[in-house]
Protein backbone atom coordinates (compact mmCIF):
# COMPACT_ATOMS: atom_id res chain seq x y z
CA UNK A 1 0.00 0.00 0.00
CA UNK A 2 1.61 2.89 -1.09
CA UNK A 3 1.53 6.49 -0.57
CA UNK A 4 -0.36 9.53 -2.48
CA UNK A 5 1.74 12.38 -0.36
CA UNK A 6 5.08 12.96 -1.40
CA UNK A 7 6.26 15.71 0.60
CA UNK A 8 7.63 19.38 0.05
CA UNK A 9 11.25 19.03 -0.35
CA UNK A 10 11.45 22.80 1.25
CA UNK A 11 8.64 23.33 3.83
CA UNK A 12 9.74 26.72 3.77
CA UNK A 13 8.11 27.72 0.08
CA UNK A 14 4.50 27.14 1.00
CA UNK A 15 2.67 29.59 0.99
CA UNK A 16 2.22 31.87 4.32
CA UNK A 17 -1.41 32.39 5.42
CA UNK A 18 -3.43 33.65 7.84
CA UNK A 19 -4.79 31.23 10.93
CA UNK A 20 -8.43 30.72 9.90
CA UNK A 21 -11.26 30.13 12.41
CA UNK A 22 -12.55 31.90 16.10
CA UNK A 23 -13.46 31.38 19.38
CA UNK A 24 -16.57 33.30 19.40
CA UNK A 25 -17.62 35.30 22.07
CA UNK A 26 -15.78 34.99 25.66
CA UNK A 27 -17.67 32.29 27.44
CA UNK A 28 -20.67 31.79 25.09
CA UNK A 29 -18.39 30.57 21.88
CA UNK A 30 -16.44 27.98 23.98
CA UNK A 31 -20.40 26.71 25.41
CA UNK A 32 -21.58 26.83 21.50
CA UNK A 33 -18.30 24.94 20.31
CA UNK A 34 -18.50 22.48 23.30
CA UNK A 35 -22.43 21.54 23.02
CA UNK A 36 -22.01 21.09 18.70
CA UNK A 37 -18.90 18.59 19.77
CA UNK A 38 -20.62 15.95 22.07
CA UNK A 39 -24.59 17.07 21.28
CA UNK A 40 -25.22 18.84 18.25
CA UNK A 41 -22.87 17.54 15.50
CA UNK A 42 -20.73 15.17 17.51
CA UNK A 43 -16.54 14.43 18.11
CA UNK A 44 -15.78 13.44 14.18
CA UNK A 45 -18.84 16.03 12.18
CA UNK A 46 -17.19 18.49 14.48
CA UNK A 47 -13.96 18.48 13.02
CA UNK A 48 -14.79 17.70 9.66
CA UNK A 49 -17.48 20.42 9.67
CA UNK A 50 -14.94 22.82 10.24
CA UNK A 51 -12.19 21.73 8.02
CA UNK A 52 -14.53 22.04 5.53
CA UNK A 53 -15.40 25.30 6.37
CA UNK A 54 -12.30 26.54 6.66
CA UNK A 55 -10.59 24.46 3.87
CA UNK A 56 -7.72 23.92 6.04
CA UNK A 57 -6.53 20.94 8.33
CA UNK A 58 -5.47 24.00 11.05
CA UNK A 59 -7.57 26.27 12.88
CA UNK A 60 -8.74 28.08 15.51
CA UNK A 61 -11.28 26.40 17.98
CA UNK A 62 -12.35 25.60 21.52
CA UNK A 63 -11.59 22.20 23.16
CA UNK A 64 -13.83 20.84 26.14
CA UNK A 65 -14.61 21.08 28.96
CA UNK A 66 -14.70 24.95 28.45
CA UNK A 67 -16.32 26.82 31.17
CA UNK A 68 -16.48 26.62 34.20
CA UNK A 69 -13.64 23.93 34.45
CA UNK A 70 -11.35 25.29 32.02
CA UNK A 71 -9.96 28.60 31.99
CA UNK A 72 -9.11 28.77 28.56
CA UNK A 73 -10.56 26.57 26.41
CA UNK A 74 -8.97 28.09 22.69
CA UNK A 75 -6.46 26.01 21.10
CA UNK A 76 -4.96 25.48 17.71
CA UNK A 77 -6.24 22.34 15.78
CA UNK A 78 -3.80 20.22 13.80
CA UNK A 79 -5.30 17.76 11.64
CA UNK A 80 -3.03 16.25 9.29
CA UNK A 81 -0.20 14.16 9.41
CA UNK A 82 2.64 16.86 8.77
CA UNK A 83 0.82 19.26 11.33
CA UNK A 84 0.81 17.20 13.80
CA UNK A 85 4.29 16.02 14.18
CA UNK A 86 5.33 19.29 15.99
CA UNK A 87 3.17 17.83 18.98
CA UNK A 88 6.13 15.24 19.83
CA UNK A 89 8.94 18.51 19.47
CA UNK A 90 9.34 19.46 22.98
CA UNK A 91 11.94 21.54 22.00
CA UNK A 92 9.13 23.39 20.72
CA UNK A 93 6.18 22.73 22.70
CA UNK A 94 5.33 22.22 26.59
CA UNK A 95 3.76 19.22 27.82
CA UNK A 96 3.88 20.85 31.67
CA UNK A 97 -0.07 19.96 33.48
CA UNK A 98 -1.93 19.30 29.75
CA UNK A 99 -1.77 15.60 30.11
CA UNK A 100 -5.86 16.00 29.59
CA UNK A 101 -5.93 19.24 27.14
CA UNK A 102 -7.21 22.58 28.97
CA UNK A 103 -7.98 21.35 32.44
CA UNK A 104 -6.27 19.42 34.81
CA UNK A 105 -7.78 17.34 37.58
CA UNK A 106 -7.19 17.85 41.20
CA UNK A 107 -3.81 16.18 42.47
CA UNK A 108 -6.20 14.95 44.98
CA UNK A 109 -6.95 12.13 42.29
CA UNK A 110 -2.61 11.43 42.52
CA UNK A 111 -1.74 11.39 46.20
CA UNK A 112 -0.96 14.96 45.78
CA UNK A 113 1.88 14.60 43.49
CA UNK A 114 1.75 15.67 39.89
CA UNK A 115 2.86 12.39 38.34
CA UNK A 116 4.85 11.95 35.25
CA UNK A 117 1.90 12.24 32.77
CA UNK A 118 1.46 15.95 33.71
CA UNK A 119 5.28 16.71 33.81
CA UNK A 120 7.21 18.76 31.21
CA UNK A 121 10.62 17.17 30.15
CA UNK A 122 12.00 20.26 31.28
CA UNK A 123 11.08 19.21 34.35
CA UNK A 124 13.62 17.11 36.49
CA UNK A 125 11.59 14.54 37.98
CA UNK A 126 10.34 14.33 34.50
CA UNK A 127 13.49 12.11 33.61
CA UNK A 128 14.13 10.56 36.58
CA UNK A 129 10.09 9.33 36.89
CA UNK A 130 10.15 8.47 33.24
CA UNK A 131 14.08 5.84 33.74
CA UNK A 132 12.28 4.43 36.23
CA UNK A 133 9.30 3.33 34.16
CA UNK A 134 11.88 1.92 31.81
CA UNK A 135 14.31 0.78 33.79
CA UNK A 136 11.50 -0.89 35.16
CA UNK A 137 10.19 -2.37 32.04
CA UNK A 138 13.92 -3.85 30.80
CA UNK A 139 13.98 -6.05 33.85
CA UNK A 140 11.03 -7.32 33.62
CA UNK A 141 11.68 -8.06 29.35
CA UNK A 142 11.84 -11.82 29.37
CA UNK A 143 8.63 -12.21 31.85
CA UNK A 144 7.05 -10.11 28.84
CA UNK A 145 5.51 -13.49 27.31
CA UNK A 146 5.42 -16.45 29.34
CA UNK A 147 3.30 -14.29 31.58
CA UNK A 148 0.82 -13.10 29.24
CA UNK A 149 0.24 -16.03 27.67
CA UNK A 150 -0.39 -17.91 31.06
CA UNK A 151 -2.82 -15.19 31.50
CA UNK A 152 -4.47 -15.54 28.91
CA UNK A 153 -4.79 -19.17 28.58
CA UNK A 154 -6.63 -19.07 32.02
CA UNK A 155 -8.93 -16.50 30.32
CA UNK A 156 -10.37 -18.10 27.11
CA UNK A 157 -11.34 -20.66 29.39
CA UNK A 158 -13.85 -18.33 30.27
CA UNK A 159 -14.24 -16.87 27.21
CA UNK A 160 -15.58 -20.25 25.86
CA UNK A 161 -17.77 -21.38 29.01
CA UNK A 162 -19.46 -18.11 28.29
CA UNK A 163 -20.41 -18.50 24.57
CA UNK A 164 -21.47 -21.64 25.02
CA UNK A 165 -23.80 -20.97 28.18
CA UNK A 166 -25.09 -17.68 26.66
CA UNK A 167 -24.20 -18.02 22.71
CA UNK A 168 -21.91 -14.90 23.21
CA UNK A 169 -19.26 -13.10 25.62
CA UNK A 170 -18.77 -10.14 26.25
CA UNK A 171 -15.24 -9.10 24.83
CA UNK A 172 -15.05 -5.61 26.45
CA UNK A 173 -15.16 -7.34 30.24
CA UNK A 174 -12.08 -10.56 28.92
CA UNK A 175 -9.81 -7.66 27.80
CA UNK A 176 -11.01 -5.62 31.18
CA UNK A 177 -9.74 -8.33 33.09
CA UNK A 178 -7.01 -9.55 31.11
CA UNK A 179 -5.36 -6.21 31.42
CA UNK A 180 -5.30 -5.47 34.70
CA UNK A 181 -4.46 -9.21 35.69
CA UNK A 182 -1.07 -8.92 32.98
CA UNK A 183 -0.14 -5.50 34.03
CA UNK A 184 -0.57 -5.93 38.06
CA UNK A 185 1.62 -9.16 37.54
CA UNK A 186 4.01 -7.66 35.76
CA UNK A 187 4.72 -4.33 37.76
CA UNK A 188 3.77 -5.85 41.04
CA UNK A 189 4.85 -9.82 41.09
CA UNK A 190 1.88 -10.92 42.14
CA UNK A 191 -1.99 -12.31 41.25
CA UNK A 192 -4.48 -9.22 42.28
CA UNK A 193 -6.78 -12.01 43.69
CA UNK A 194 -4.27 -12.54 46.29
CA UNK A 195 -4.24 -8.67 47.70
CA UNK A 196 -7.29 -6.46 49.17
CA UNK A 197 -7.95 -5.48 45.97
CA UNK A 198 -9.44 -8.98 44.75
CA UNK A 199 -11.13 -9.41 41.82
CA UNK A 200 -12.38 -5.83 41.43
CA UNK A 201 -8.96 -3.88 40.31
CA UNK A 202 -10.93 -3.25 36.88
CA UNK A 203 -14.23 -1.82 38.52
CA UNK A 204 -11.81 0.36 40.56
CA UNK A 205 -9.71 1.82 37.75
CA UNK A 206 -12.72 2.16 35.52
CA UNK A 207 -14.04 4.21 38.70
CA UNK A 208 -10.82 6.12 39.01
CA UNK A 209 -10.36 6.79 35.37
CA UNK A 210 -14.28 7.86 34.83
CA UNK A 211 -13.47 10.29 37.36
CA UNK A 212 -10.64 12.11 36.01
CA UNK A 213 -12.00 11.97 32.16
CA UNK A 214 -15.80 13.32 33.02
CA UNK A 215 -15.25 16.57 31.61
CA UNK A 216 -14.56 15.09 28.76
CA UNK A 217 -17.38 12.72 27.96
CA UNK A 218 -21.14 12.09 27.82
CA UNK A 219 -23.49 9.88 30.44
CA UNK A 220 -25.41 8.93 27.00
CA UNK A 221 -28.99 10.69 28.17
CA UNK A 222 -31.70 11.13 25.87
CA UNK A 223 -31.37 14.51 24.16
CA UNK A 224 -33.91 16.46 26.27
CA UNK A 225 -31.53 16.23 28.84
CA UNK A 226 -28.25 17.24 26.97
CA UNK A 227 -28.06 20.71 29.09
CA UNK A 228 -28.64 18.72 32.03
CA UNK A 229 -25.89 16.12 31.49
CA UNK A 230 -23.88 19.13 30.20
CA UNK A 231 -24.33 21.41 33.55
CA UNK A 232 -23.24 17.98 35.68
CA UNK A 233 -20.33 17.23 34.03
CA UNK A 234 -18.76 20.45 33.09
CA UNK A 235 -19.98 22.78 35.69
CA UNK A 236 -17.63 22.19 39.11
CA UNK A 237 -14.91 18.96 38.64
CA UNK A 238 -15.60 16.20 40.99
CA UNK A 239 -14.43 16.19 44.32
CA UNK A 240 -11.49 13.74 44.60
CA UNK A 241 -12.50 12.18 48.35
CA UNK A 242 -15.77 10.14 46.39
CA UNK A 243 -12.94 8.06 44.86
CA UNK A 244 -10.61 8.23 47.62
CA UNK A 245 -11.86 4.64 48.97
CA UNK A 246 -10.94 2.83 45.39
CA UNK A 247 -8.05 4.76 45.19
CA UNK A 248 -6.46 4.05 48.38
CA UNK A 249 -7.49 0.21 48.26
CA UNK A 250 -5.36 0.42 44.86
CA UNK A 251 -2.28 2.31 46.65
CA UNK A 252 -2.46 -0.51 49.08
CA UNK A 253 -2.38 -3.24 46.77
CA UNK A 254 0.61 -1.83 44.78
CA UNK A 255 2.65 -0.75 47.66
CA UNK A 256 2.68 -3.68 49.24
CA UNK A 257 3.28 -5.89 46.26
CA UNK A 258 5.66 -4.26 44.34
CA UNK A 259 8.29 -4.08 46.99
CA UNK A 260 10.93 -4.85 44.38
CA UNK A 261 9.47 -1.90 41.67
CA UNK A 262 9.50 0.46 45.15
CA UNK A 263 13.39 -0.78 45.77
CA UNK A 264 14.71 0.03 42.05
CA UNK A 265 12.67 3.48 42.47
CA UNK A 266 14.19 4.32 45.85
CA UNK A 267 17.73 3.50 43.88
CA UNK A 268 17.17 5.89 41.35
CA UNK A 269 16.63 8.57 43.75
CA UNK A 270 12.45 8.39 43.84
CA UNK A 271 10.94 8.45 47.00
CA UNK A 272 9.10 4.98 47.77
CA UNK A 273 5.84 6.80 48.10
CA UNK A 274 5.87 9.18 44.94
CA UNK A 275 7.53 6.23 42.95
CA UNK A 276 4.03 4.01 43.89
CA UNK A 277 1.96 6.95 43.45
CA UNK A 278 3.39 7.14 39.76
CA UNK A 279 3.60 3.40 39.80
CA UNK A 280 -0.10 3.61 40.19
CA UNK A 281 -1.01 6.19 37.14
CA UNK A 282 1.36 3.86 34.73
CA UNK A 283 -0.45 0.32 36.23
CA UNK A 284 -4.14 1.57 36.00
CA UNK A 285 -4.38 4.65 33.72
CA UNK A 286 -1.70 4.11 30.90
CA UNK A 287 -1.52 0.30 30.99
CA UNK A 288 -4.62 -0.81 32.04
CA UNK A 289 -6.29 2.37 30.15
CA UNK A 290 -4.74 1.67 27.24
CA UNK A 291 -4.80 -1.96 27.10
CA UNK A 292 -8.82 -2.08 27.83
CA UNK A 293 -9.41 0.49 25.21
CA UNK A 294 -7.12 -1.08 22.15
CA UNK A 295 -7.53 -5.05 22.64
CA UNK A 296 -11.45 -4.84 22.09
CA UNK A 297 -11.06 -2.56 19.05
CA UNK A 298 -8.20 -4.89 17.62
CA UNK A 299 -10.14 -7.70 17.53
CA UNK A 300 -13.38 -5.93 16.11
CA UNK A 301 -11.58 -5.00 13.01
CA UNK A 302 -9.82 -7.99 12.83
CA UNK A 303 -13.04 -10.09 13.61
CA UNK A 304 -14.74 -8.15 11.02
CA UNK A 305 -12.23 -7.99 8.44
CA UNK A 306 -13.70 -11.88 7.56
CA UNK A 307 -12.42 -15.23 7.13
CA UNK A 308 -9.97 -14.88 4.19
CA UNK A 309 -7.59 -12.37 6.49
CA UNK A 310 -8.14 -14.70 9.45
CA UNK A 311 -7.16 -17.97 7.16
CA UNK A 312 -3.90 -15.89 6.18
CA UNK A 313 -2.98 -14.66 9.74
CA UNK A 314 -3.88 -18.42 11.01
CA UNK A 315 -1.13 -20.03 8.03
CA UNK A 316 1.06 -17.37 9.10
CA UNK A 317 1.37 -18.01 12.54
CA UNK A 318 1.24 -21.48 12.91
CA UNK A 319 3.77 -21.94 10.55
CA UNK A 320 6.10 -19.43 12.25
CA UNK A 321 5.70 -21.24 15.73
CA UNK A 322 6.45 -24.66 14.11
CA UNK A 323 9.09 -23.83 12.51
CA UNK A 324 10.91 -21.47 15.13
CA UNK A 325 9.55 -24.26 18.03
CA UNK A 326 6.71 -21.97 20.15
CA UNK A 327 6.04 -18.02 20.57
CA UNK A 328 9.26 -16.37 21.17
CA UNK A 329 10.54 -12.41 20.16
CA UNK A 330 11.89 -14.32 17.33
CA UNK A 331 8.94 -15.87 16.03
CA UNK A 332 7.12 -12.82 16.53
CA UNK A 333 9.33 -10.51 14.79
CA UNK A 334 8.95 -12.80 11.69
CA UNK A 335 5.13 -12.40 11.23
CA UNK A 336 4.67 -9.92 9.46
CA UNK A 337 1.37 -9.85 8.40
CA UNK A 338 0.09 -10.13 12.91
CA UNK A 339 2.92 -7.06 12.83
CA UNK A 340 1.02 -4.83 9.82
CA UNK A 341 -3.09 -5.98 11.31
CA UNK A 342 -1.81 -4.62 14.57
CA UNK A 343 -0.31 -0.96 13.25
CA UNK A 344 -3.32 -1.19 11.11
CA UNK A 345 -5.75 -1.13 14.34
CA UNK A 346 -3.44 1.57 16.44
CA UNK A 347 -3.24 3.92 13.26
CA UNK A 348 -7.25 3.65 12.61
CA UNK A 349 -8.14 3.63 15.90
CA UNK A 350 -5.52 4.79 17.97
CA UNK A 351 -6.37 4.37 21.83
CA UNK A 352 -5.52 7.59 22.68
CA UNK A 353 -7.16 10.48 20.16
CA UNK A 354 -5.84 13.89 21.90
CA UNK A 355 -2.33 15.37 22.15
CA UNK A 356 -1.67 19.11 23.15
CA UNK A 357 1.60 21.32 23.55
CA UNK A 358 1.95 24.98 24.43
CA UNK A 359 4.38 27.04 22.48
CA UNK A 360 7.47 27.45 23.81
CA UNK A 361 8.29 29.90 21.09
CA UNK A 362 6.64 31.83 17.99
CA UNK A 363 6.93 28.95 15.30
CA UNK A 364 5.59 28.52 11.92
CA UNK A 365 2.95 25.56 11.11
CA UNK A 366 3.14 23.60 8.56
CA UNK A 367 0.31 21.48 6.57
CA UNK A 368 0.23 19.66 3.40
CA UNK A 369 -0.56 23.11 1.55
CA UNK A 370 0.44 25.97 3.91
CA UNK A 371 2.11 27.48 6.26
CA UNK A 372 0.32 29.26 9.57
CA UNK A 373 1.97 31.44 12.80
CA UNK A 374 1.88 30.36 16.24
CA UNK A 375 2.52 32.91 19.23
CA UNK A 376 4.15 31.46 21.87
CA UNK A 377 2.18 30.51 24.84
CA UNK A 378 -0.79 29.18 22.03
CA UNK A 379 -1.96 25.94 23.04
CA UNK A 380 -1.87 23.60 19.93
CA UNK A 381 -4.63 20.24 19.40
CA UNK A 382 -3.94 17.64 17.52
CA UNK A 383 -6.80 14.95 16.94
CA UNK A 384 -4.72 11.63 16.38
CA UNK A 385 -7.51 9.53 14.35
CA UNK A 386 -7.73 12.19 11.59
CA UNK A 387 -3.85 12.70 11.44
CA UNK A 388 -3.55 8.90 11.50
CA UNK A 389 -6.38 8.90 8.50
CA UNK A 390 -4.78 11.75 6.67
CA UNK A 391 -5.77 10.62 2.98
CA UNK A 392 -3.24 12.48 1.48
CA UNK A 393 -0.99 9.84 3.40
CA UNK A 394 -2.67 6.20 3.45
CA UNK A 395 -4.83 5.20 0.39
CA UNK A 396 -8.25 4.18 1.38
CA UNK A 397 -7.57 5.68 5.21
CA UNK A 398 -11.13 4.53 6.22
CA UNK A 399 -10.56 0.88 5.39
CA UNK A 400 -8.76 -1.23 7.57
CA UNK A 401 -6.83 -2.76 5.43
CA UNK A 402 -4.39 -5.89 7.44
CA UNK A 403 -1.75 -5.90 4.69
CA UNK A 404 -0.91 -2.43 4.76
CA UNK A 405 1.94 -2.06 6.44
CA UNK A 406 3.85 -5.39 4.93
CA UNK A 407 6.76 -4.99 2.29
CA UNK A 408 6.91 -1.60 1.16
CA UNK A 409 4.25 -0.48 3.09
CA UNK A 410 6.46 -0.15 6.63
CA UNK A 411 7.72 2.51 4.81
CA UNK A 412 4.58 3.99 6.34
CA UNK A 413 5.30 3.54 9.97
CA UNK A 414 6.61 6.72 10.62
CA UNK A 415 2.81 7.95 10.09
CA UNK A 416 1.44 5.94 12.70
CA UNK A 417 1.61 7.86 16.28
CA UNK A 418 -0.48 6.22 18.40
CA UNK A 419 2.29 6.81 21.37
CA UNK A 420 2.47 10.28 21.75
CA UNK A 421 4.96 9.51 19.35
CA UNK A 422 6.41 8.25 15.59
CA UNK A 423 5.89 4.30 15.70
CA UNK A 424 9.21 4.36 14.34
CA UNK A 425 11.14 5.69 17.48
CA UNK A 426 11.43 4.34 20.78
CA UNK A 427 10.80 6.40 23.87
CA UNK A 428 13.22 8.37 26.22
CA UNK A 429 13.85 9.69 29.45
CA UNK A 430 13.67 13.09 27.79
CA UNK A 431 10.57 12.94 25.75
CA UNK A 432 6.76 12.08 26.33
CA UNK A 433 6.53 8.76 23.92
CA UNK A 434 4.33 6.16 25.90
CA UNK A 435 7.56 4.19 28.00
CA UNK A 436 5.39 0.86 27.79
CA UNK A 437 5.18 1.38 23.72
CA UNK A 438 6.66 -1.21 22.81
CA UNK A 439 4.86 -3.67 25.39
CA UNK A 440 2.12 -2.69 24.15
CA UNK A 441 2.98 -3.65 20.31
CA UNK A 442 4.20 -6.93 21.69
CA UNK A 443 1.07 -8.14 23.38
CA UNK A 444 -1.12 -6.82 21.10
CA UNK A 445 1.17 -9.42 18.41
CA UNK A 446 0.85 -12.13 20.96
CA UNK A 447 -3.07 -11.81 21.55
CA UNK A 448 -3.34 -12.08 17.74
CA UNK A 449 -1.40 -15.14 18.03
CA UNK A 450 -3.08 -16.53 20.58
CA UNK A 451 -6.27 -16.37 19.03
CA UNK A 452 -5.34 -18.07 15.50
CA UNK A 453 -3.15 -21.07 17.41
CA UNK A 454 -6.63 -22.26 19.26
CA UNK A 455 -9.18 -20.80 16.40
CA UNK A 456 -9.89 -20.91 12.63
CA UNK A 457 -11.86 -18.15 12.61
CA UNK A 458 -14.15 -15.98 14.70
CA UNK A 459 -17.41 -13.26 15.08
CA UNK A 460 -17.98 -10.25 16.43
CA UNK A 461 -21.16 -8.07 17.04
CA UNK A 462 -21.14 -4.37 18.37
CA UNK A 463 -23.89 -3.51 20.67
CA UNK A 464 -24.48 0.21 21.10
CA UNK A 465 -25.05 0.66 25.23
CA UNK A 466 -25.82 3.86 26.93
CA UNK A 467 -22.20 4.94 27.96
CA UNK A 468 -20.36 3.03 25.22
CA UNK A 469 -20.04 0.33 22.45
CA UNK A 470 -19.89 -2.98 23.93
CA UNK A 471 -18.25 -6.07 21.45
CA UNK A 472 -19.55 -9.70 21.98
CA UNK A 473 -17.55 -12.28 20.51
CA UNK A 474 -20.70 -14.84 18.26
CA UNK A 475 -18.71 -17.60 17.83
CA UNK A 476 -15.09 -19.43 17.95
CA UNK A 477 -14.41 -21.67 15.18
CA UNK A 478 -11.52 -24.13 16.75
CA UNK A 479 -8.26 -24.51 15.05
CA UNK A 480 -8.36 -27.27 12.09
CA UNK A 481 -4.78 -27.66 12.29
CA UNK A 482 -1.70 -26.24 14.86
Amino acid sequence: MSSTFSSPSDPSKLPLKPLPGSYGLPFFGPIKDRLDYFYNQGRDKFFSTKIEKYKSTIFRTNMPPGPFISSDSRVIAVLDAISFQILFDTTKVEKRNIFLGTYMPSTGYTGGYRVCAYLDPSEPNHSLIKRFFISLLVSRHNTFIPLFRNTLSELFVELQDQISDKGEANLNDFCNTLAFNFVFRLFCDKNPADTKIGSKGPTMCDKWIAFHLAPLGTLGFPKLLTLLEDSLLRTLPFPSFLIKSDYKKLYDGIYTSATAALDQAERLGLKRDEACHNLLFMVCFNAYGGIKTFFPALLRWVGLAGENLHKQLADEIRTVVRHEGGVSFGALDKMTLTKSVVYEALRIEPPVPYQYGKAKEDLVLHSHDAAFQIKKGEMIFGFQPFATNDPKIFENPDEFVGHRFVGEGEKLLKYVYWSNGRETENPTAEDKQCPGKNLVVLVSRLIIVEFFLRYDTFKVEEAKELLASTINIKSLTKASSI
